[in-house]
């Protein structure tokens, strides 16, 4: 960046927080109106009231919105410039509007604002990030600021649940865009974006064994139990703290009574990884596990769901750009790996894409989840710059 282009970014910048900072409590109150429509990612129906009060608001800002179908989740929304200057590179501003929290949460779980903080199902995990996009764009219009590089917005309704419907599409997306700024809460209490983010995989272990009664005859049984301690040991050796990665065997199940040699058992795995190689190496020792114990049969499925996010060198860009910025707004940012998966995930194998831009605050998924008020409207024009920023 020219010193011309950064003094010109620090005006603008400027700017941009000031506007934000100003429109604080509109900012809390549309926070607010997201937060009271409930929307969990298993009750499609209960999504159609946020998704279509966030259509409303992108139409007023002058985008046109499109609406895609779910068959098994509440679909999804894409929107763009109503009017649009064809030869302009294109950006995306990726976030989800399904939550955790099931329907009727706010009876134990309230919305509540008490200085700079505020609580409720949701705000940190996302719908602090995607009042954030709606505020930056806002800010962005009021201010005549006009983005080289011509924003998009794709909000899924399935991210919680692993993007099942909603994958293909952001794919897709991340082909067509030469960057992407994912509003997943930033992490730890500072605020740190996201730079890298560990894969995630899913394993189903099935084994079937032979049942005979345990005291009068158990040689003829061939125990699924023994076989599934086995496997546990084989699969928990495949952890490698140095290189990031984890194998864990989180649930169990199996056998019929004492008194039976077990003819079943079963393990769910669930596999973390940096690298794109590591999830390879280990997806293959997974599905390639054999049986140890005579007269049993191991049935293996899974793969890694969410690959990598690795620091690629156009991440790296990214997140240069985001330092520059931030430091035109007084933020010193920071940056680290997250250990779960986002759509983030995904756009990284095609696009650069910078991760964790959305709330500060804390307890996401958890019932003391909250954010800060201020740092999350700094994250805001933070935002609004880089959506400013002219292509990489």
């Amino acid at each position: 960046m020219n010193p011309r282009t950064q003094i010109e970014s620090a005006v603008i910048g400027s700017e941009i927080l000031e506007y934000l900072q100003s429109r604080r409590e509109a900012f809390v109150s549309f926070m607010q109106s997201l937060t009271l429509r409930e929307s969990p990612s298993n009750d499609p129906a209960a999504q159609t009231d946020v998704r279509e009060l966030l259509i409303s608001t992108l139409d007023d800002l002058g985008y046109r919105s499109l609406r895609i179908p779910g068959r098994t989740s509440g679909g999804h929304l894409y929107a763009g410039p109503a009017t649009r200057a064809s030869a302009r590179p294109a950006q995306l501003i990726l976030g989800h509007y399904d939550t955790v929290w099931p329907v009727g949460t706010l009876r134990d779980m309230p919305f509540e604002v008490e200085d700079n903080v505020v609580r409720g199902p949701g705000v940190f995990d996302m719908k602090g990030g995607i009042t954030q996009a709606v505020f930056a764009l806002a800010a962005l219009r009021d201010l005549g600021v006009d983005p080289p590089v011509t924003p998009l917005v794709f909000l899924n309704s399935d991210e919680e649940i692993g993007s099942r419907e909603s994958g293909r599409h952001i794919a897709r997306l991340a082909k067509c865009v030469e960057r992407v700024y994912v509003l997943e809460p930033s992490l730890g209490l500072s605020g740190k974006l996201k730079t890298a983010r560990k894969g995630v995989g899913r394993f189903h272990v099935k084994i079937k064994g032979k049942a005979a009664h345990a005291g009068l005859d158990p040689s003829k049984g061939a125990s699924a139990i023994l076989e599934l301690s086995h496997v546990i040991q084989s699969l928990f050796a495949l952890n490698d703290v140095d290189k990031g990665v984890s194998v864990n065997v989180g649930t169990v199940d199996g056998g019929l009574r004492p008194n039976v040699v077990a003819p079943l058992s079963e393990a769910i795995v669930d596999v973390r990884v940096l690298t794109h190689a590591d999830a390879e190496q280990v997806a293959r020792a997974i599905l390639a596990l054999e049986s140890k114990t005579p007269g049993v049969e191991l049935e293996i499925s899974g793969r890694i769901g969410r690959p990598p996010m690795e620091a690629t060198k156009r991440n790296r860009v990214l997140w240069t750009l985001a330092r520059e910025m931030g430091q035109n707004i007084g933020l010193d940012l920071e940056q680290d790996t997250a250990g779960g998966g986002s759509d983030g995930n995904t756009t990284s194998i095609f696009t650069a894409t910078l991760d964790g831009l959305g709330a500060v605050g804390d307890g996401a998924h958890a019932h003391h989840e909250f954010l800060y008020i201020d740092k999350t409207i700094e994250r805001a024009a933070l935002l609004a710059l880089l959506i400013s920023a002219p292509p990489l």
